[in-house]
């Protein structure tokens, strides 16, 4: 319970008083009496609050939500008597909002509703602590804040709007969409997909003679990329992931590149699994089909980098163990000069079984530190520091591709296409 701005008007009306008497023109006991039934009023008013029932609220918003998209939370507040009230509501932590707090006049036996946006900027599972209620007096003397217990839990998960996005367009269109580049070309492919007409320039080698005989026009087998072939994703979750670009830091790049290639994967038949090393350590088994990448959400939704190193032999080790299969197994990472002989001997190990492509990651800060301000002295010693760095880097990439491993070098930004680009030309190129 505390004073309303408006306790100035009783308190200025009982000086006024006092005022009077020093000038004569009120006895002392008026005063006296002014005062006793201003605190009798005062104390009226505040016994009316403290019984007053509180207001019943109800949240209304989703369960799951995407990283950095803002959306829209309804309060529902039901009044039994007509009476004004400011609401804030207790959001996780990290999150934003516009709209609150909000000053409304409940209206007695109707519900009103209060809308305001909220923004979540980490993934995993947040709570919405509460609602708290600051009510008014009858006579606006008094203010008290009362706290409404509608605590919900939901989920973070990561930004999956551009995969509904997608879910829209057929699977080489969506391939074309996130930035791939690679031309389909006809009669490729071991599995086989329909009987057509002979076009020219097919095959003879696809002419199917007996079709051909029954029909008596020239027919061709077409044949598709390989179904139902396995790709694995390695992500770290070690310190080298808490690198930031753009106020990101790149293993939430690596996470969405990860699941768009997740999920194109999953529409041209193939099988995924996910594993997590470095830091949290995470497994989700291979399956095939658009179910799937519901798991995969759930499975990585609350996975963040620790400021750990990364064990890449361990990684290696555990994952030839889980996974029997031959597969295409993708590592995403940023790689460090010092990082060179554990991972030549984790990629050795994978490339026993498996087909081995590492991702590395280079932060865009690099390239500008390459170019220096002149007006900076300091800025030519940075630019031969980056220079330095990114030239080990580079040997190290060197040296993987040395030993049959296939590189990617590339910026958060160029990432997604990336991937998708190896991916598709994997596939036609049928090294799986």
């Amino acid at each position: 319970m505390r004073p309303a701005p408006a306790m100035w008007l009783p308190a200025l009306l009982w000086a006024g008083c006092g005022l009077a008497v020093n000038l004569g023109y009120l006895l002392p006991l008026a005063w006296w009496l002014a005062g006793a039934g201003l605190a009798v009023l005062l104390g009226i008013d505040a016994w009316r609050l403290v019984v007053r029932a509180s207001p019943q609220v109800r949240r209304l918003l989703p369960e799951v939500w995407a990283l950095a998209i803002e959306r829209e939370v309804v309060l529902e507040i039901d009044g039994y008597r007509r009476q004004a009230l400011e609401v804030f509501d207790h959001l996780p932590p990290h999150w934003q909002q516009q709209g609150l707090p909000r000053r409304l006049t409940l209206q007695a036996g109707q519900c009103s509703r209060l809308r305001y946006r909220a923004t979540p900027q980490r993934r995993g599972a947040a709570r919405f602590a509460g609602v708290d209620l600051r009510l008014f007096s009858g006579l606006r003397l008094w203010t008290q804040l009362r706290h409404t217990p509608p605590r919900q839990q939901v989920r973070v998960y990561p930004d999956f709007m551009p995969l509904t996005r997608l879910a829209l367009h057929s699977a080489e269109r969506a391939s074309q969409l996130i930035g791939a580049h690679i031309q389909r070309r006809r009669g490729e492919g071991t599995d086989f997909h329909q009987m057509r007409d002979y076009r020219v320039g097919d095959s003879l080698r696809h002419v199917d003679w007996k079709a051909t005989s029954r029909v008596r026009r020239l027919i061709s087998r077409e044949y598709q990329d390989e179904k139902n072939q396995q790709l694995v994703l390695l992500l770290d979750t070690g310190q080298r992931m808490l690198a930031r670009d753009d106020g990101r830091n790149h293993f939430d790049d690596v996470l969405n590149a990860s699941l768009l290639l997740a999920w194109l994967a999953l529409r041209q038949g193939d099988a995924v699994a996910m594993a997590a090393h470095g830091g949290e350590q995470r497994w989700v088994a291979g399956k095939r089909g658009p179910g799937h990448l519901d798991t995969l959400l759930r499975a990585c939704h609350d996975l963040h980098p620790q400021p750990v190193a990364t064990d890449y032999l361990a990684a290696a080790s555990e994952l030839s163990v889980r996974q029997r299969r031959r597969s295409l197994v993708v590592v995403l990472t940023n790689i460090r000069d010092e990082d060179s002989d554990e991972l030549l001997a984790a990629v050795q190990l994978l490339k026993q079984r498996h087909l081995v492509c590492v991702a590395s990651l280079h932060e865009t800060a690099l390239q500008a530190m390459l170019a220096p301000d002149r007006n900076n002295p300091h800025g030519g010693i940075h630019a031969a520091a980056a220079a330095h760095y990114l030239a080990q880097r580079a040997q190290v990439h060197d040296a993987l591709r040395r030993h049959g491993v296939d590189v990617l070098d590339v910026t958060p930004q160029a990432l997604p296409s990336a991937l998708v680009n190896h991916y598709l030309a994997i596939k036609r190129a049928g090294r799986l």
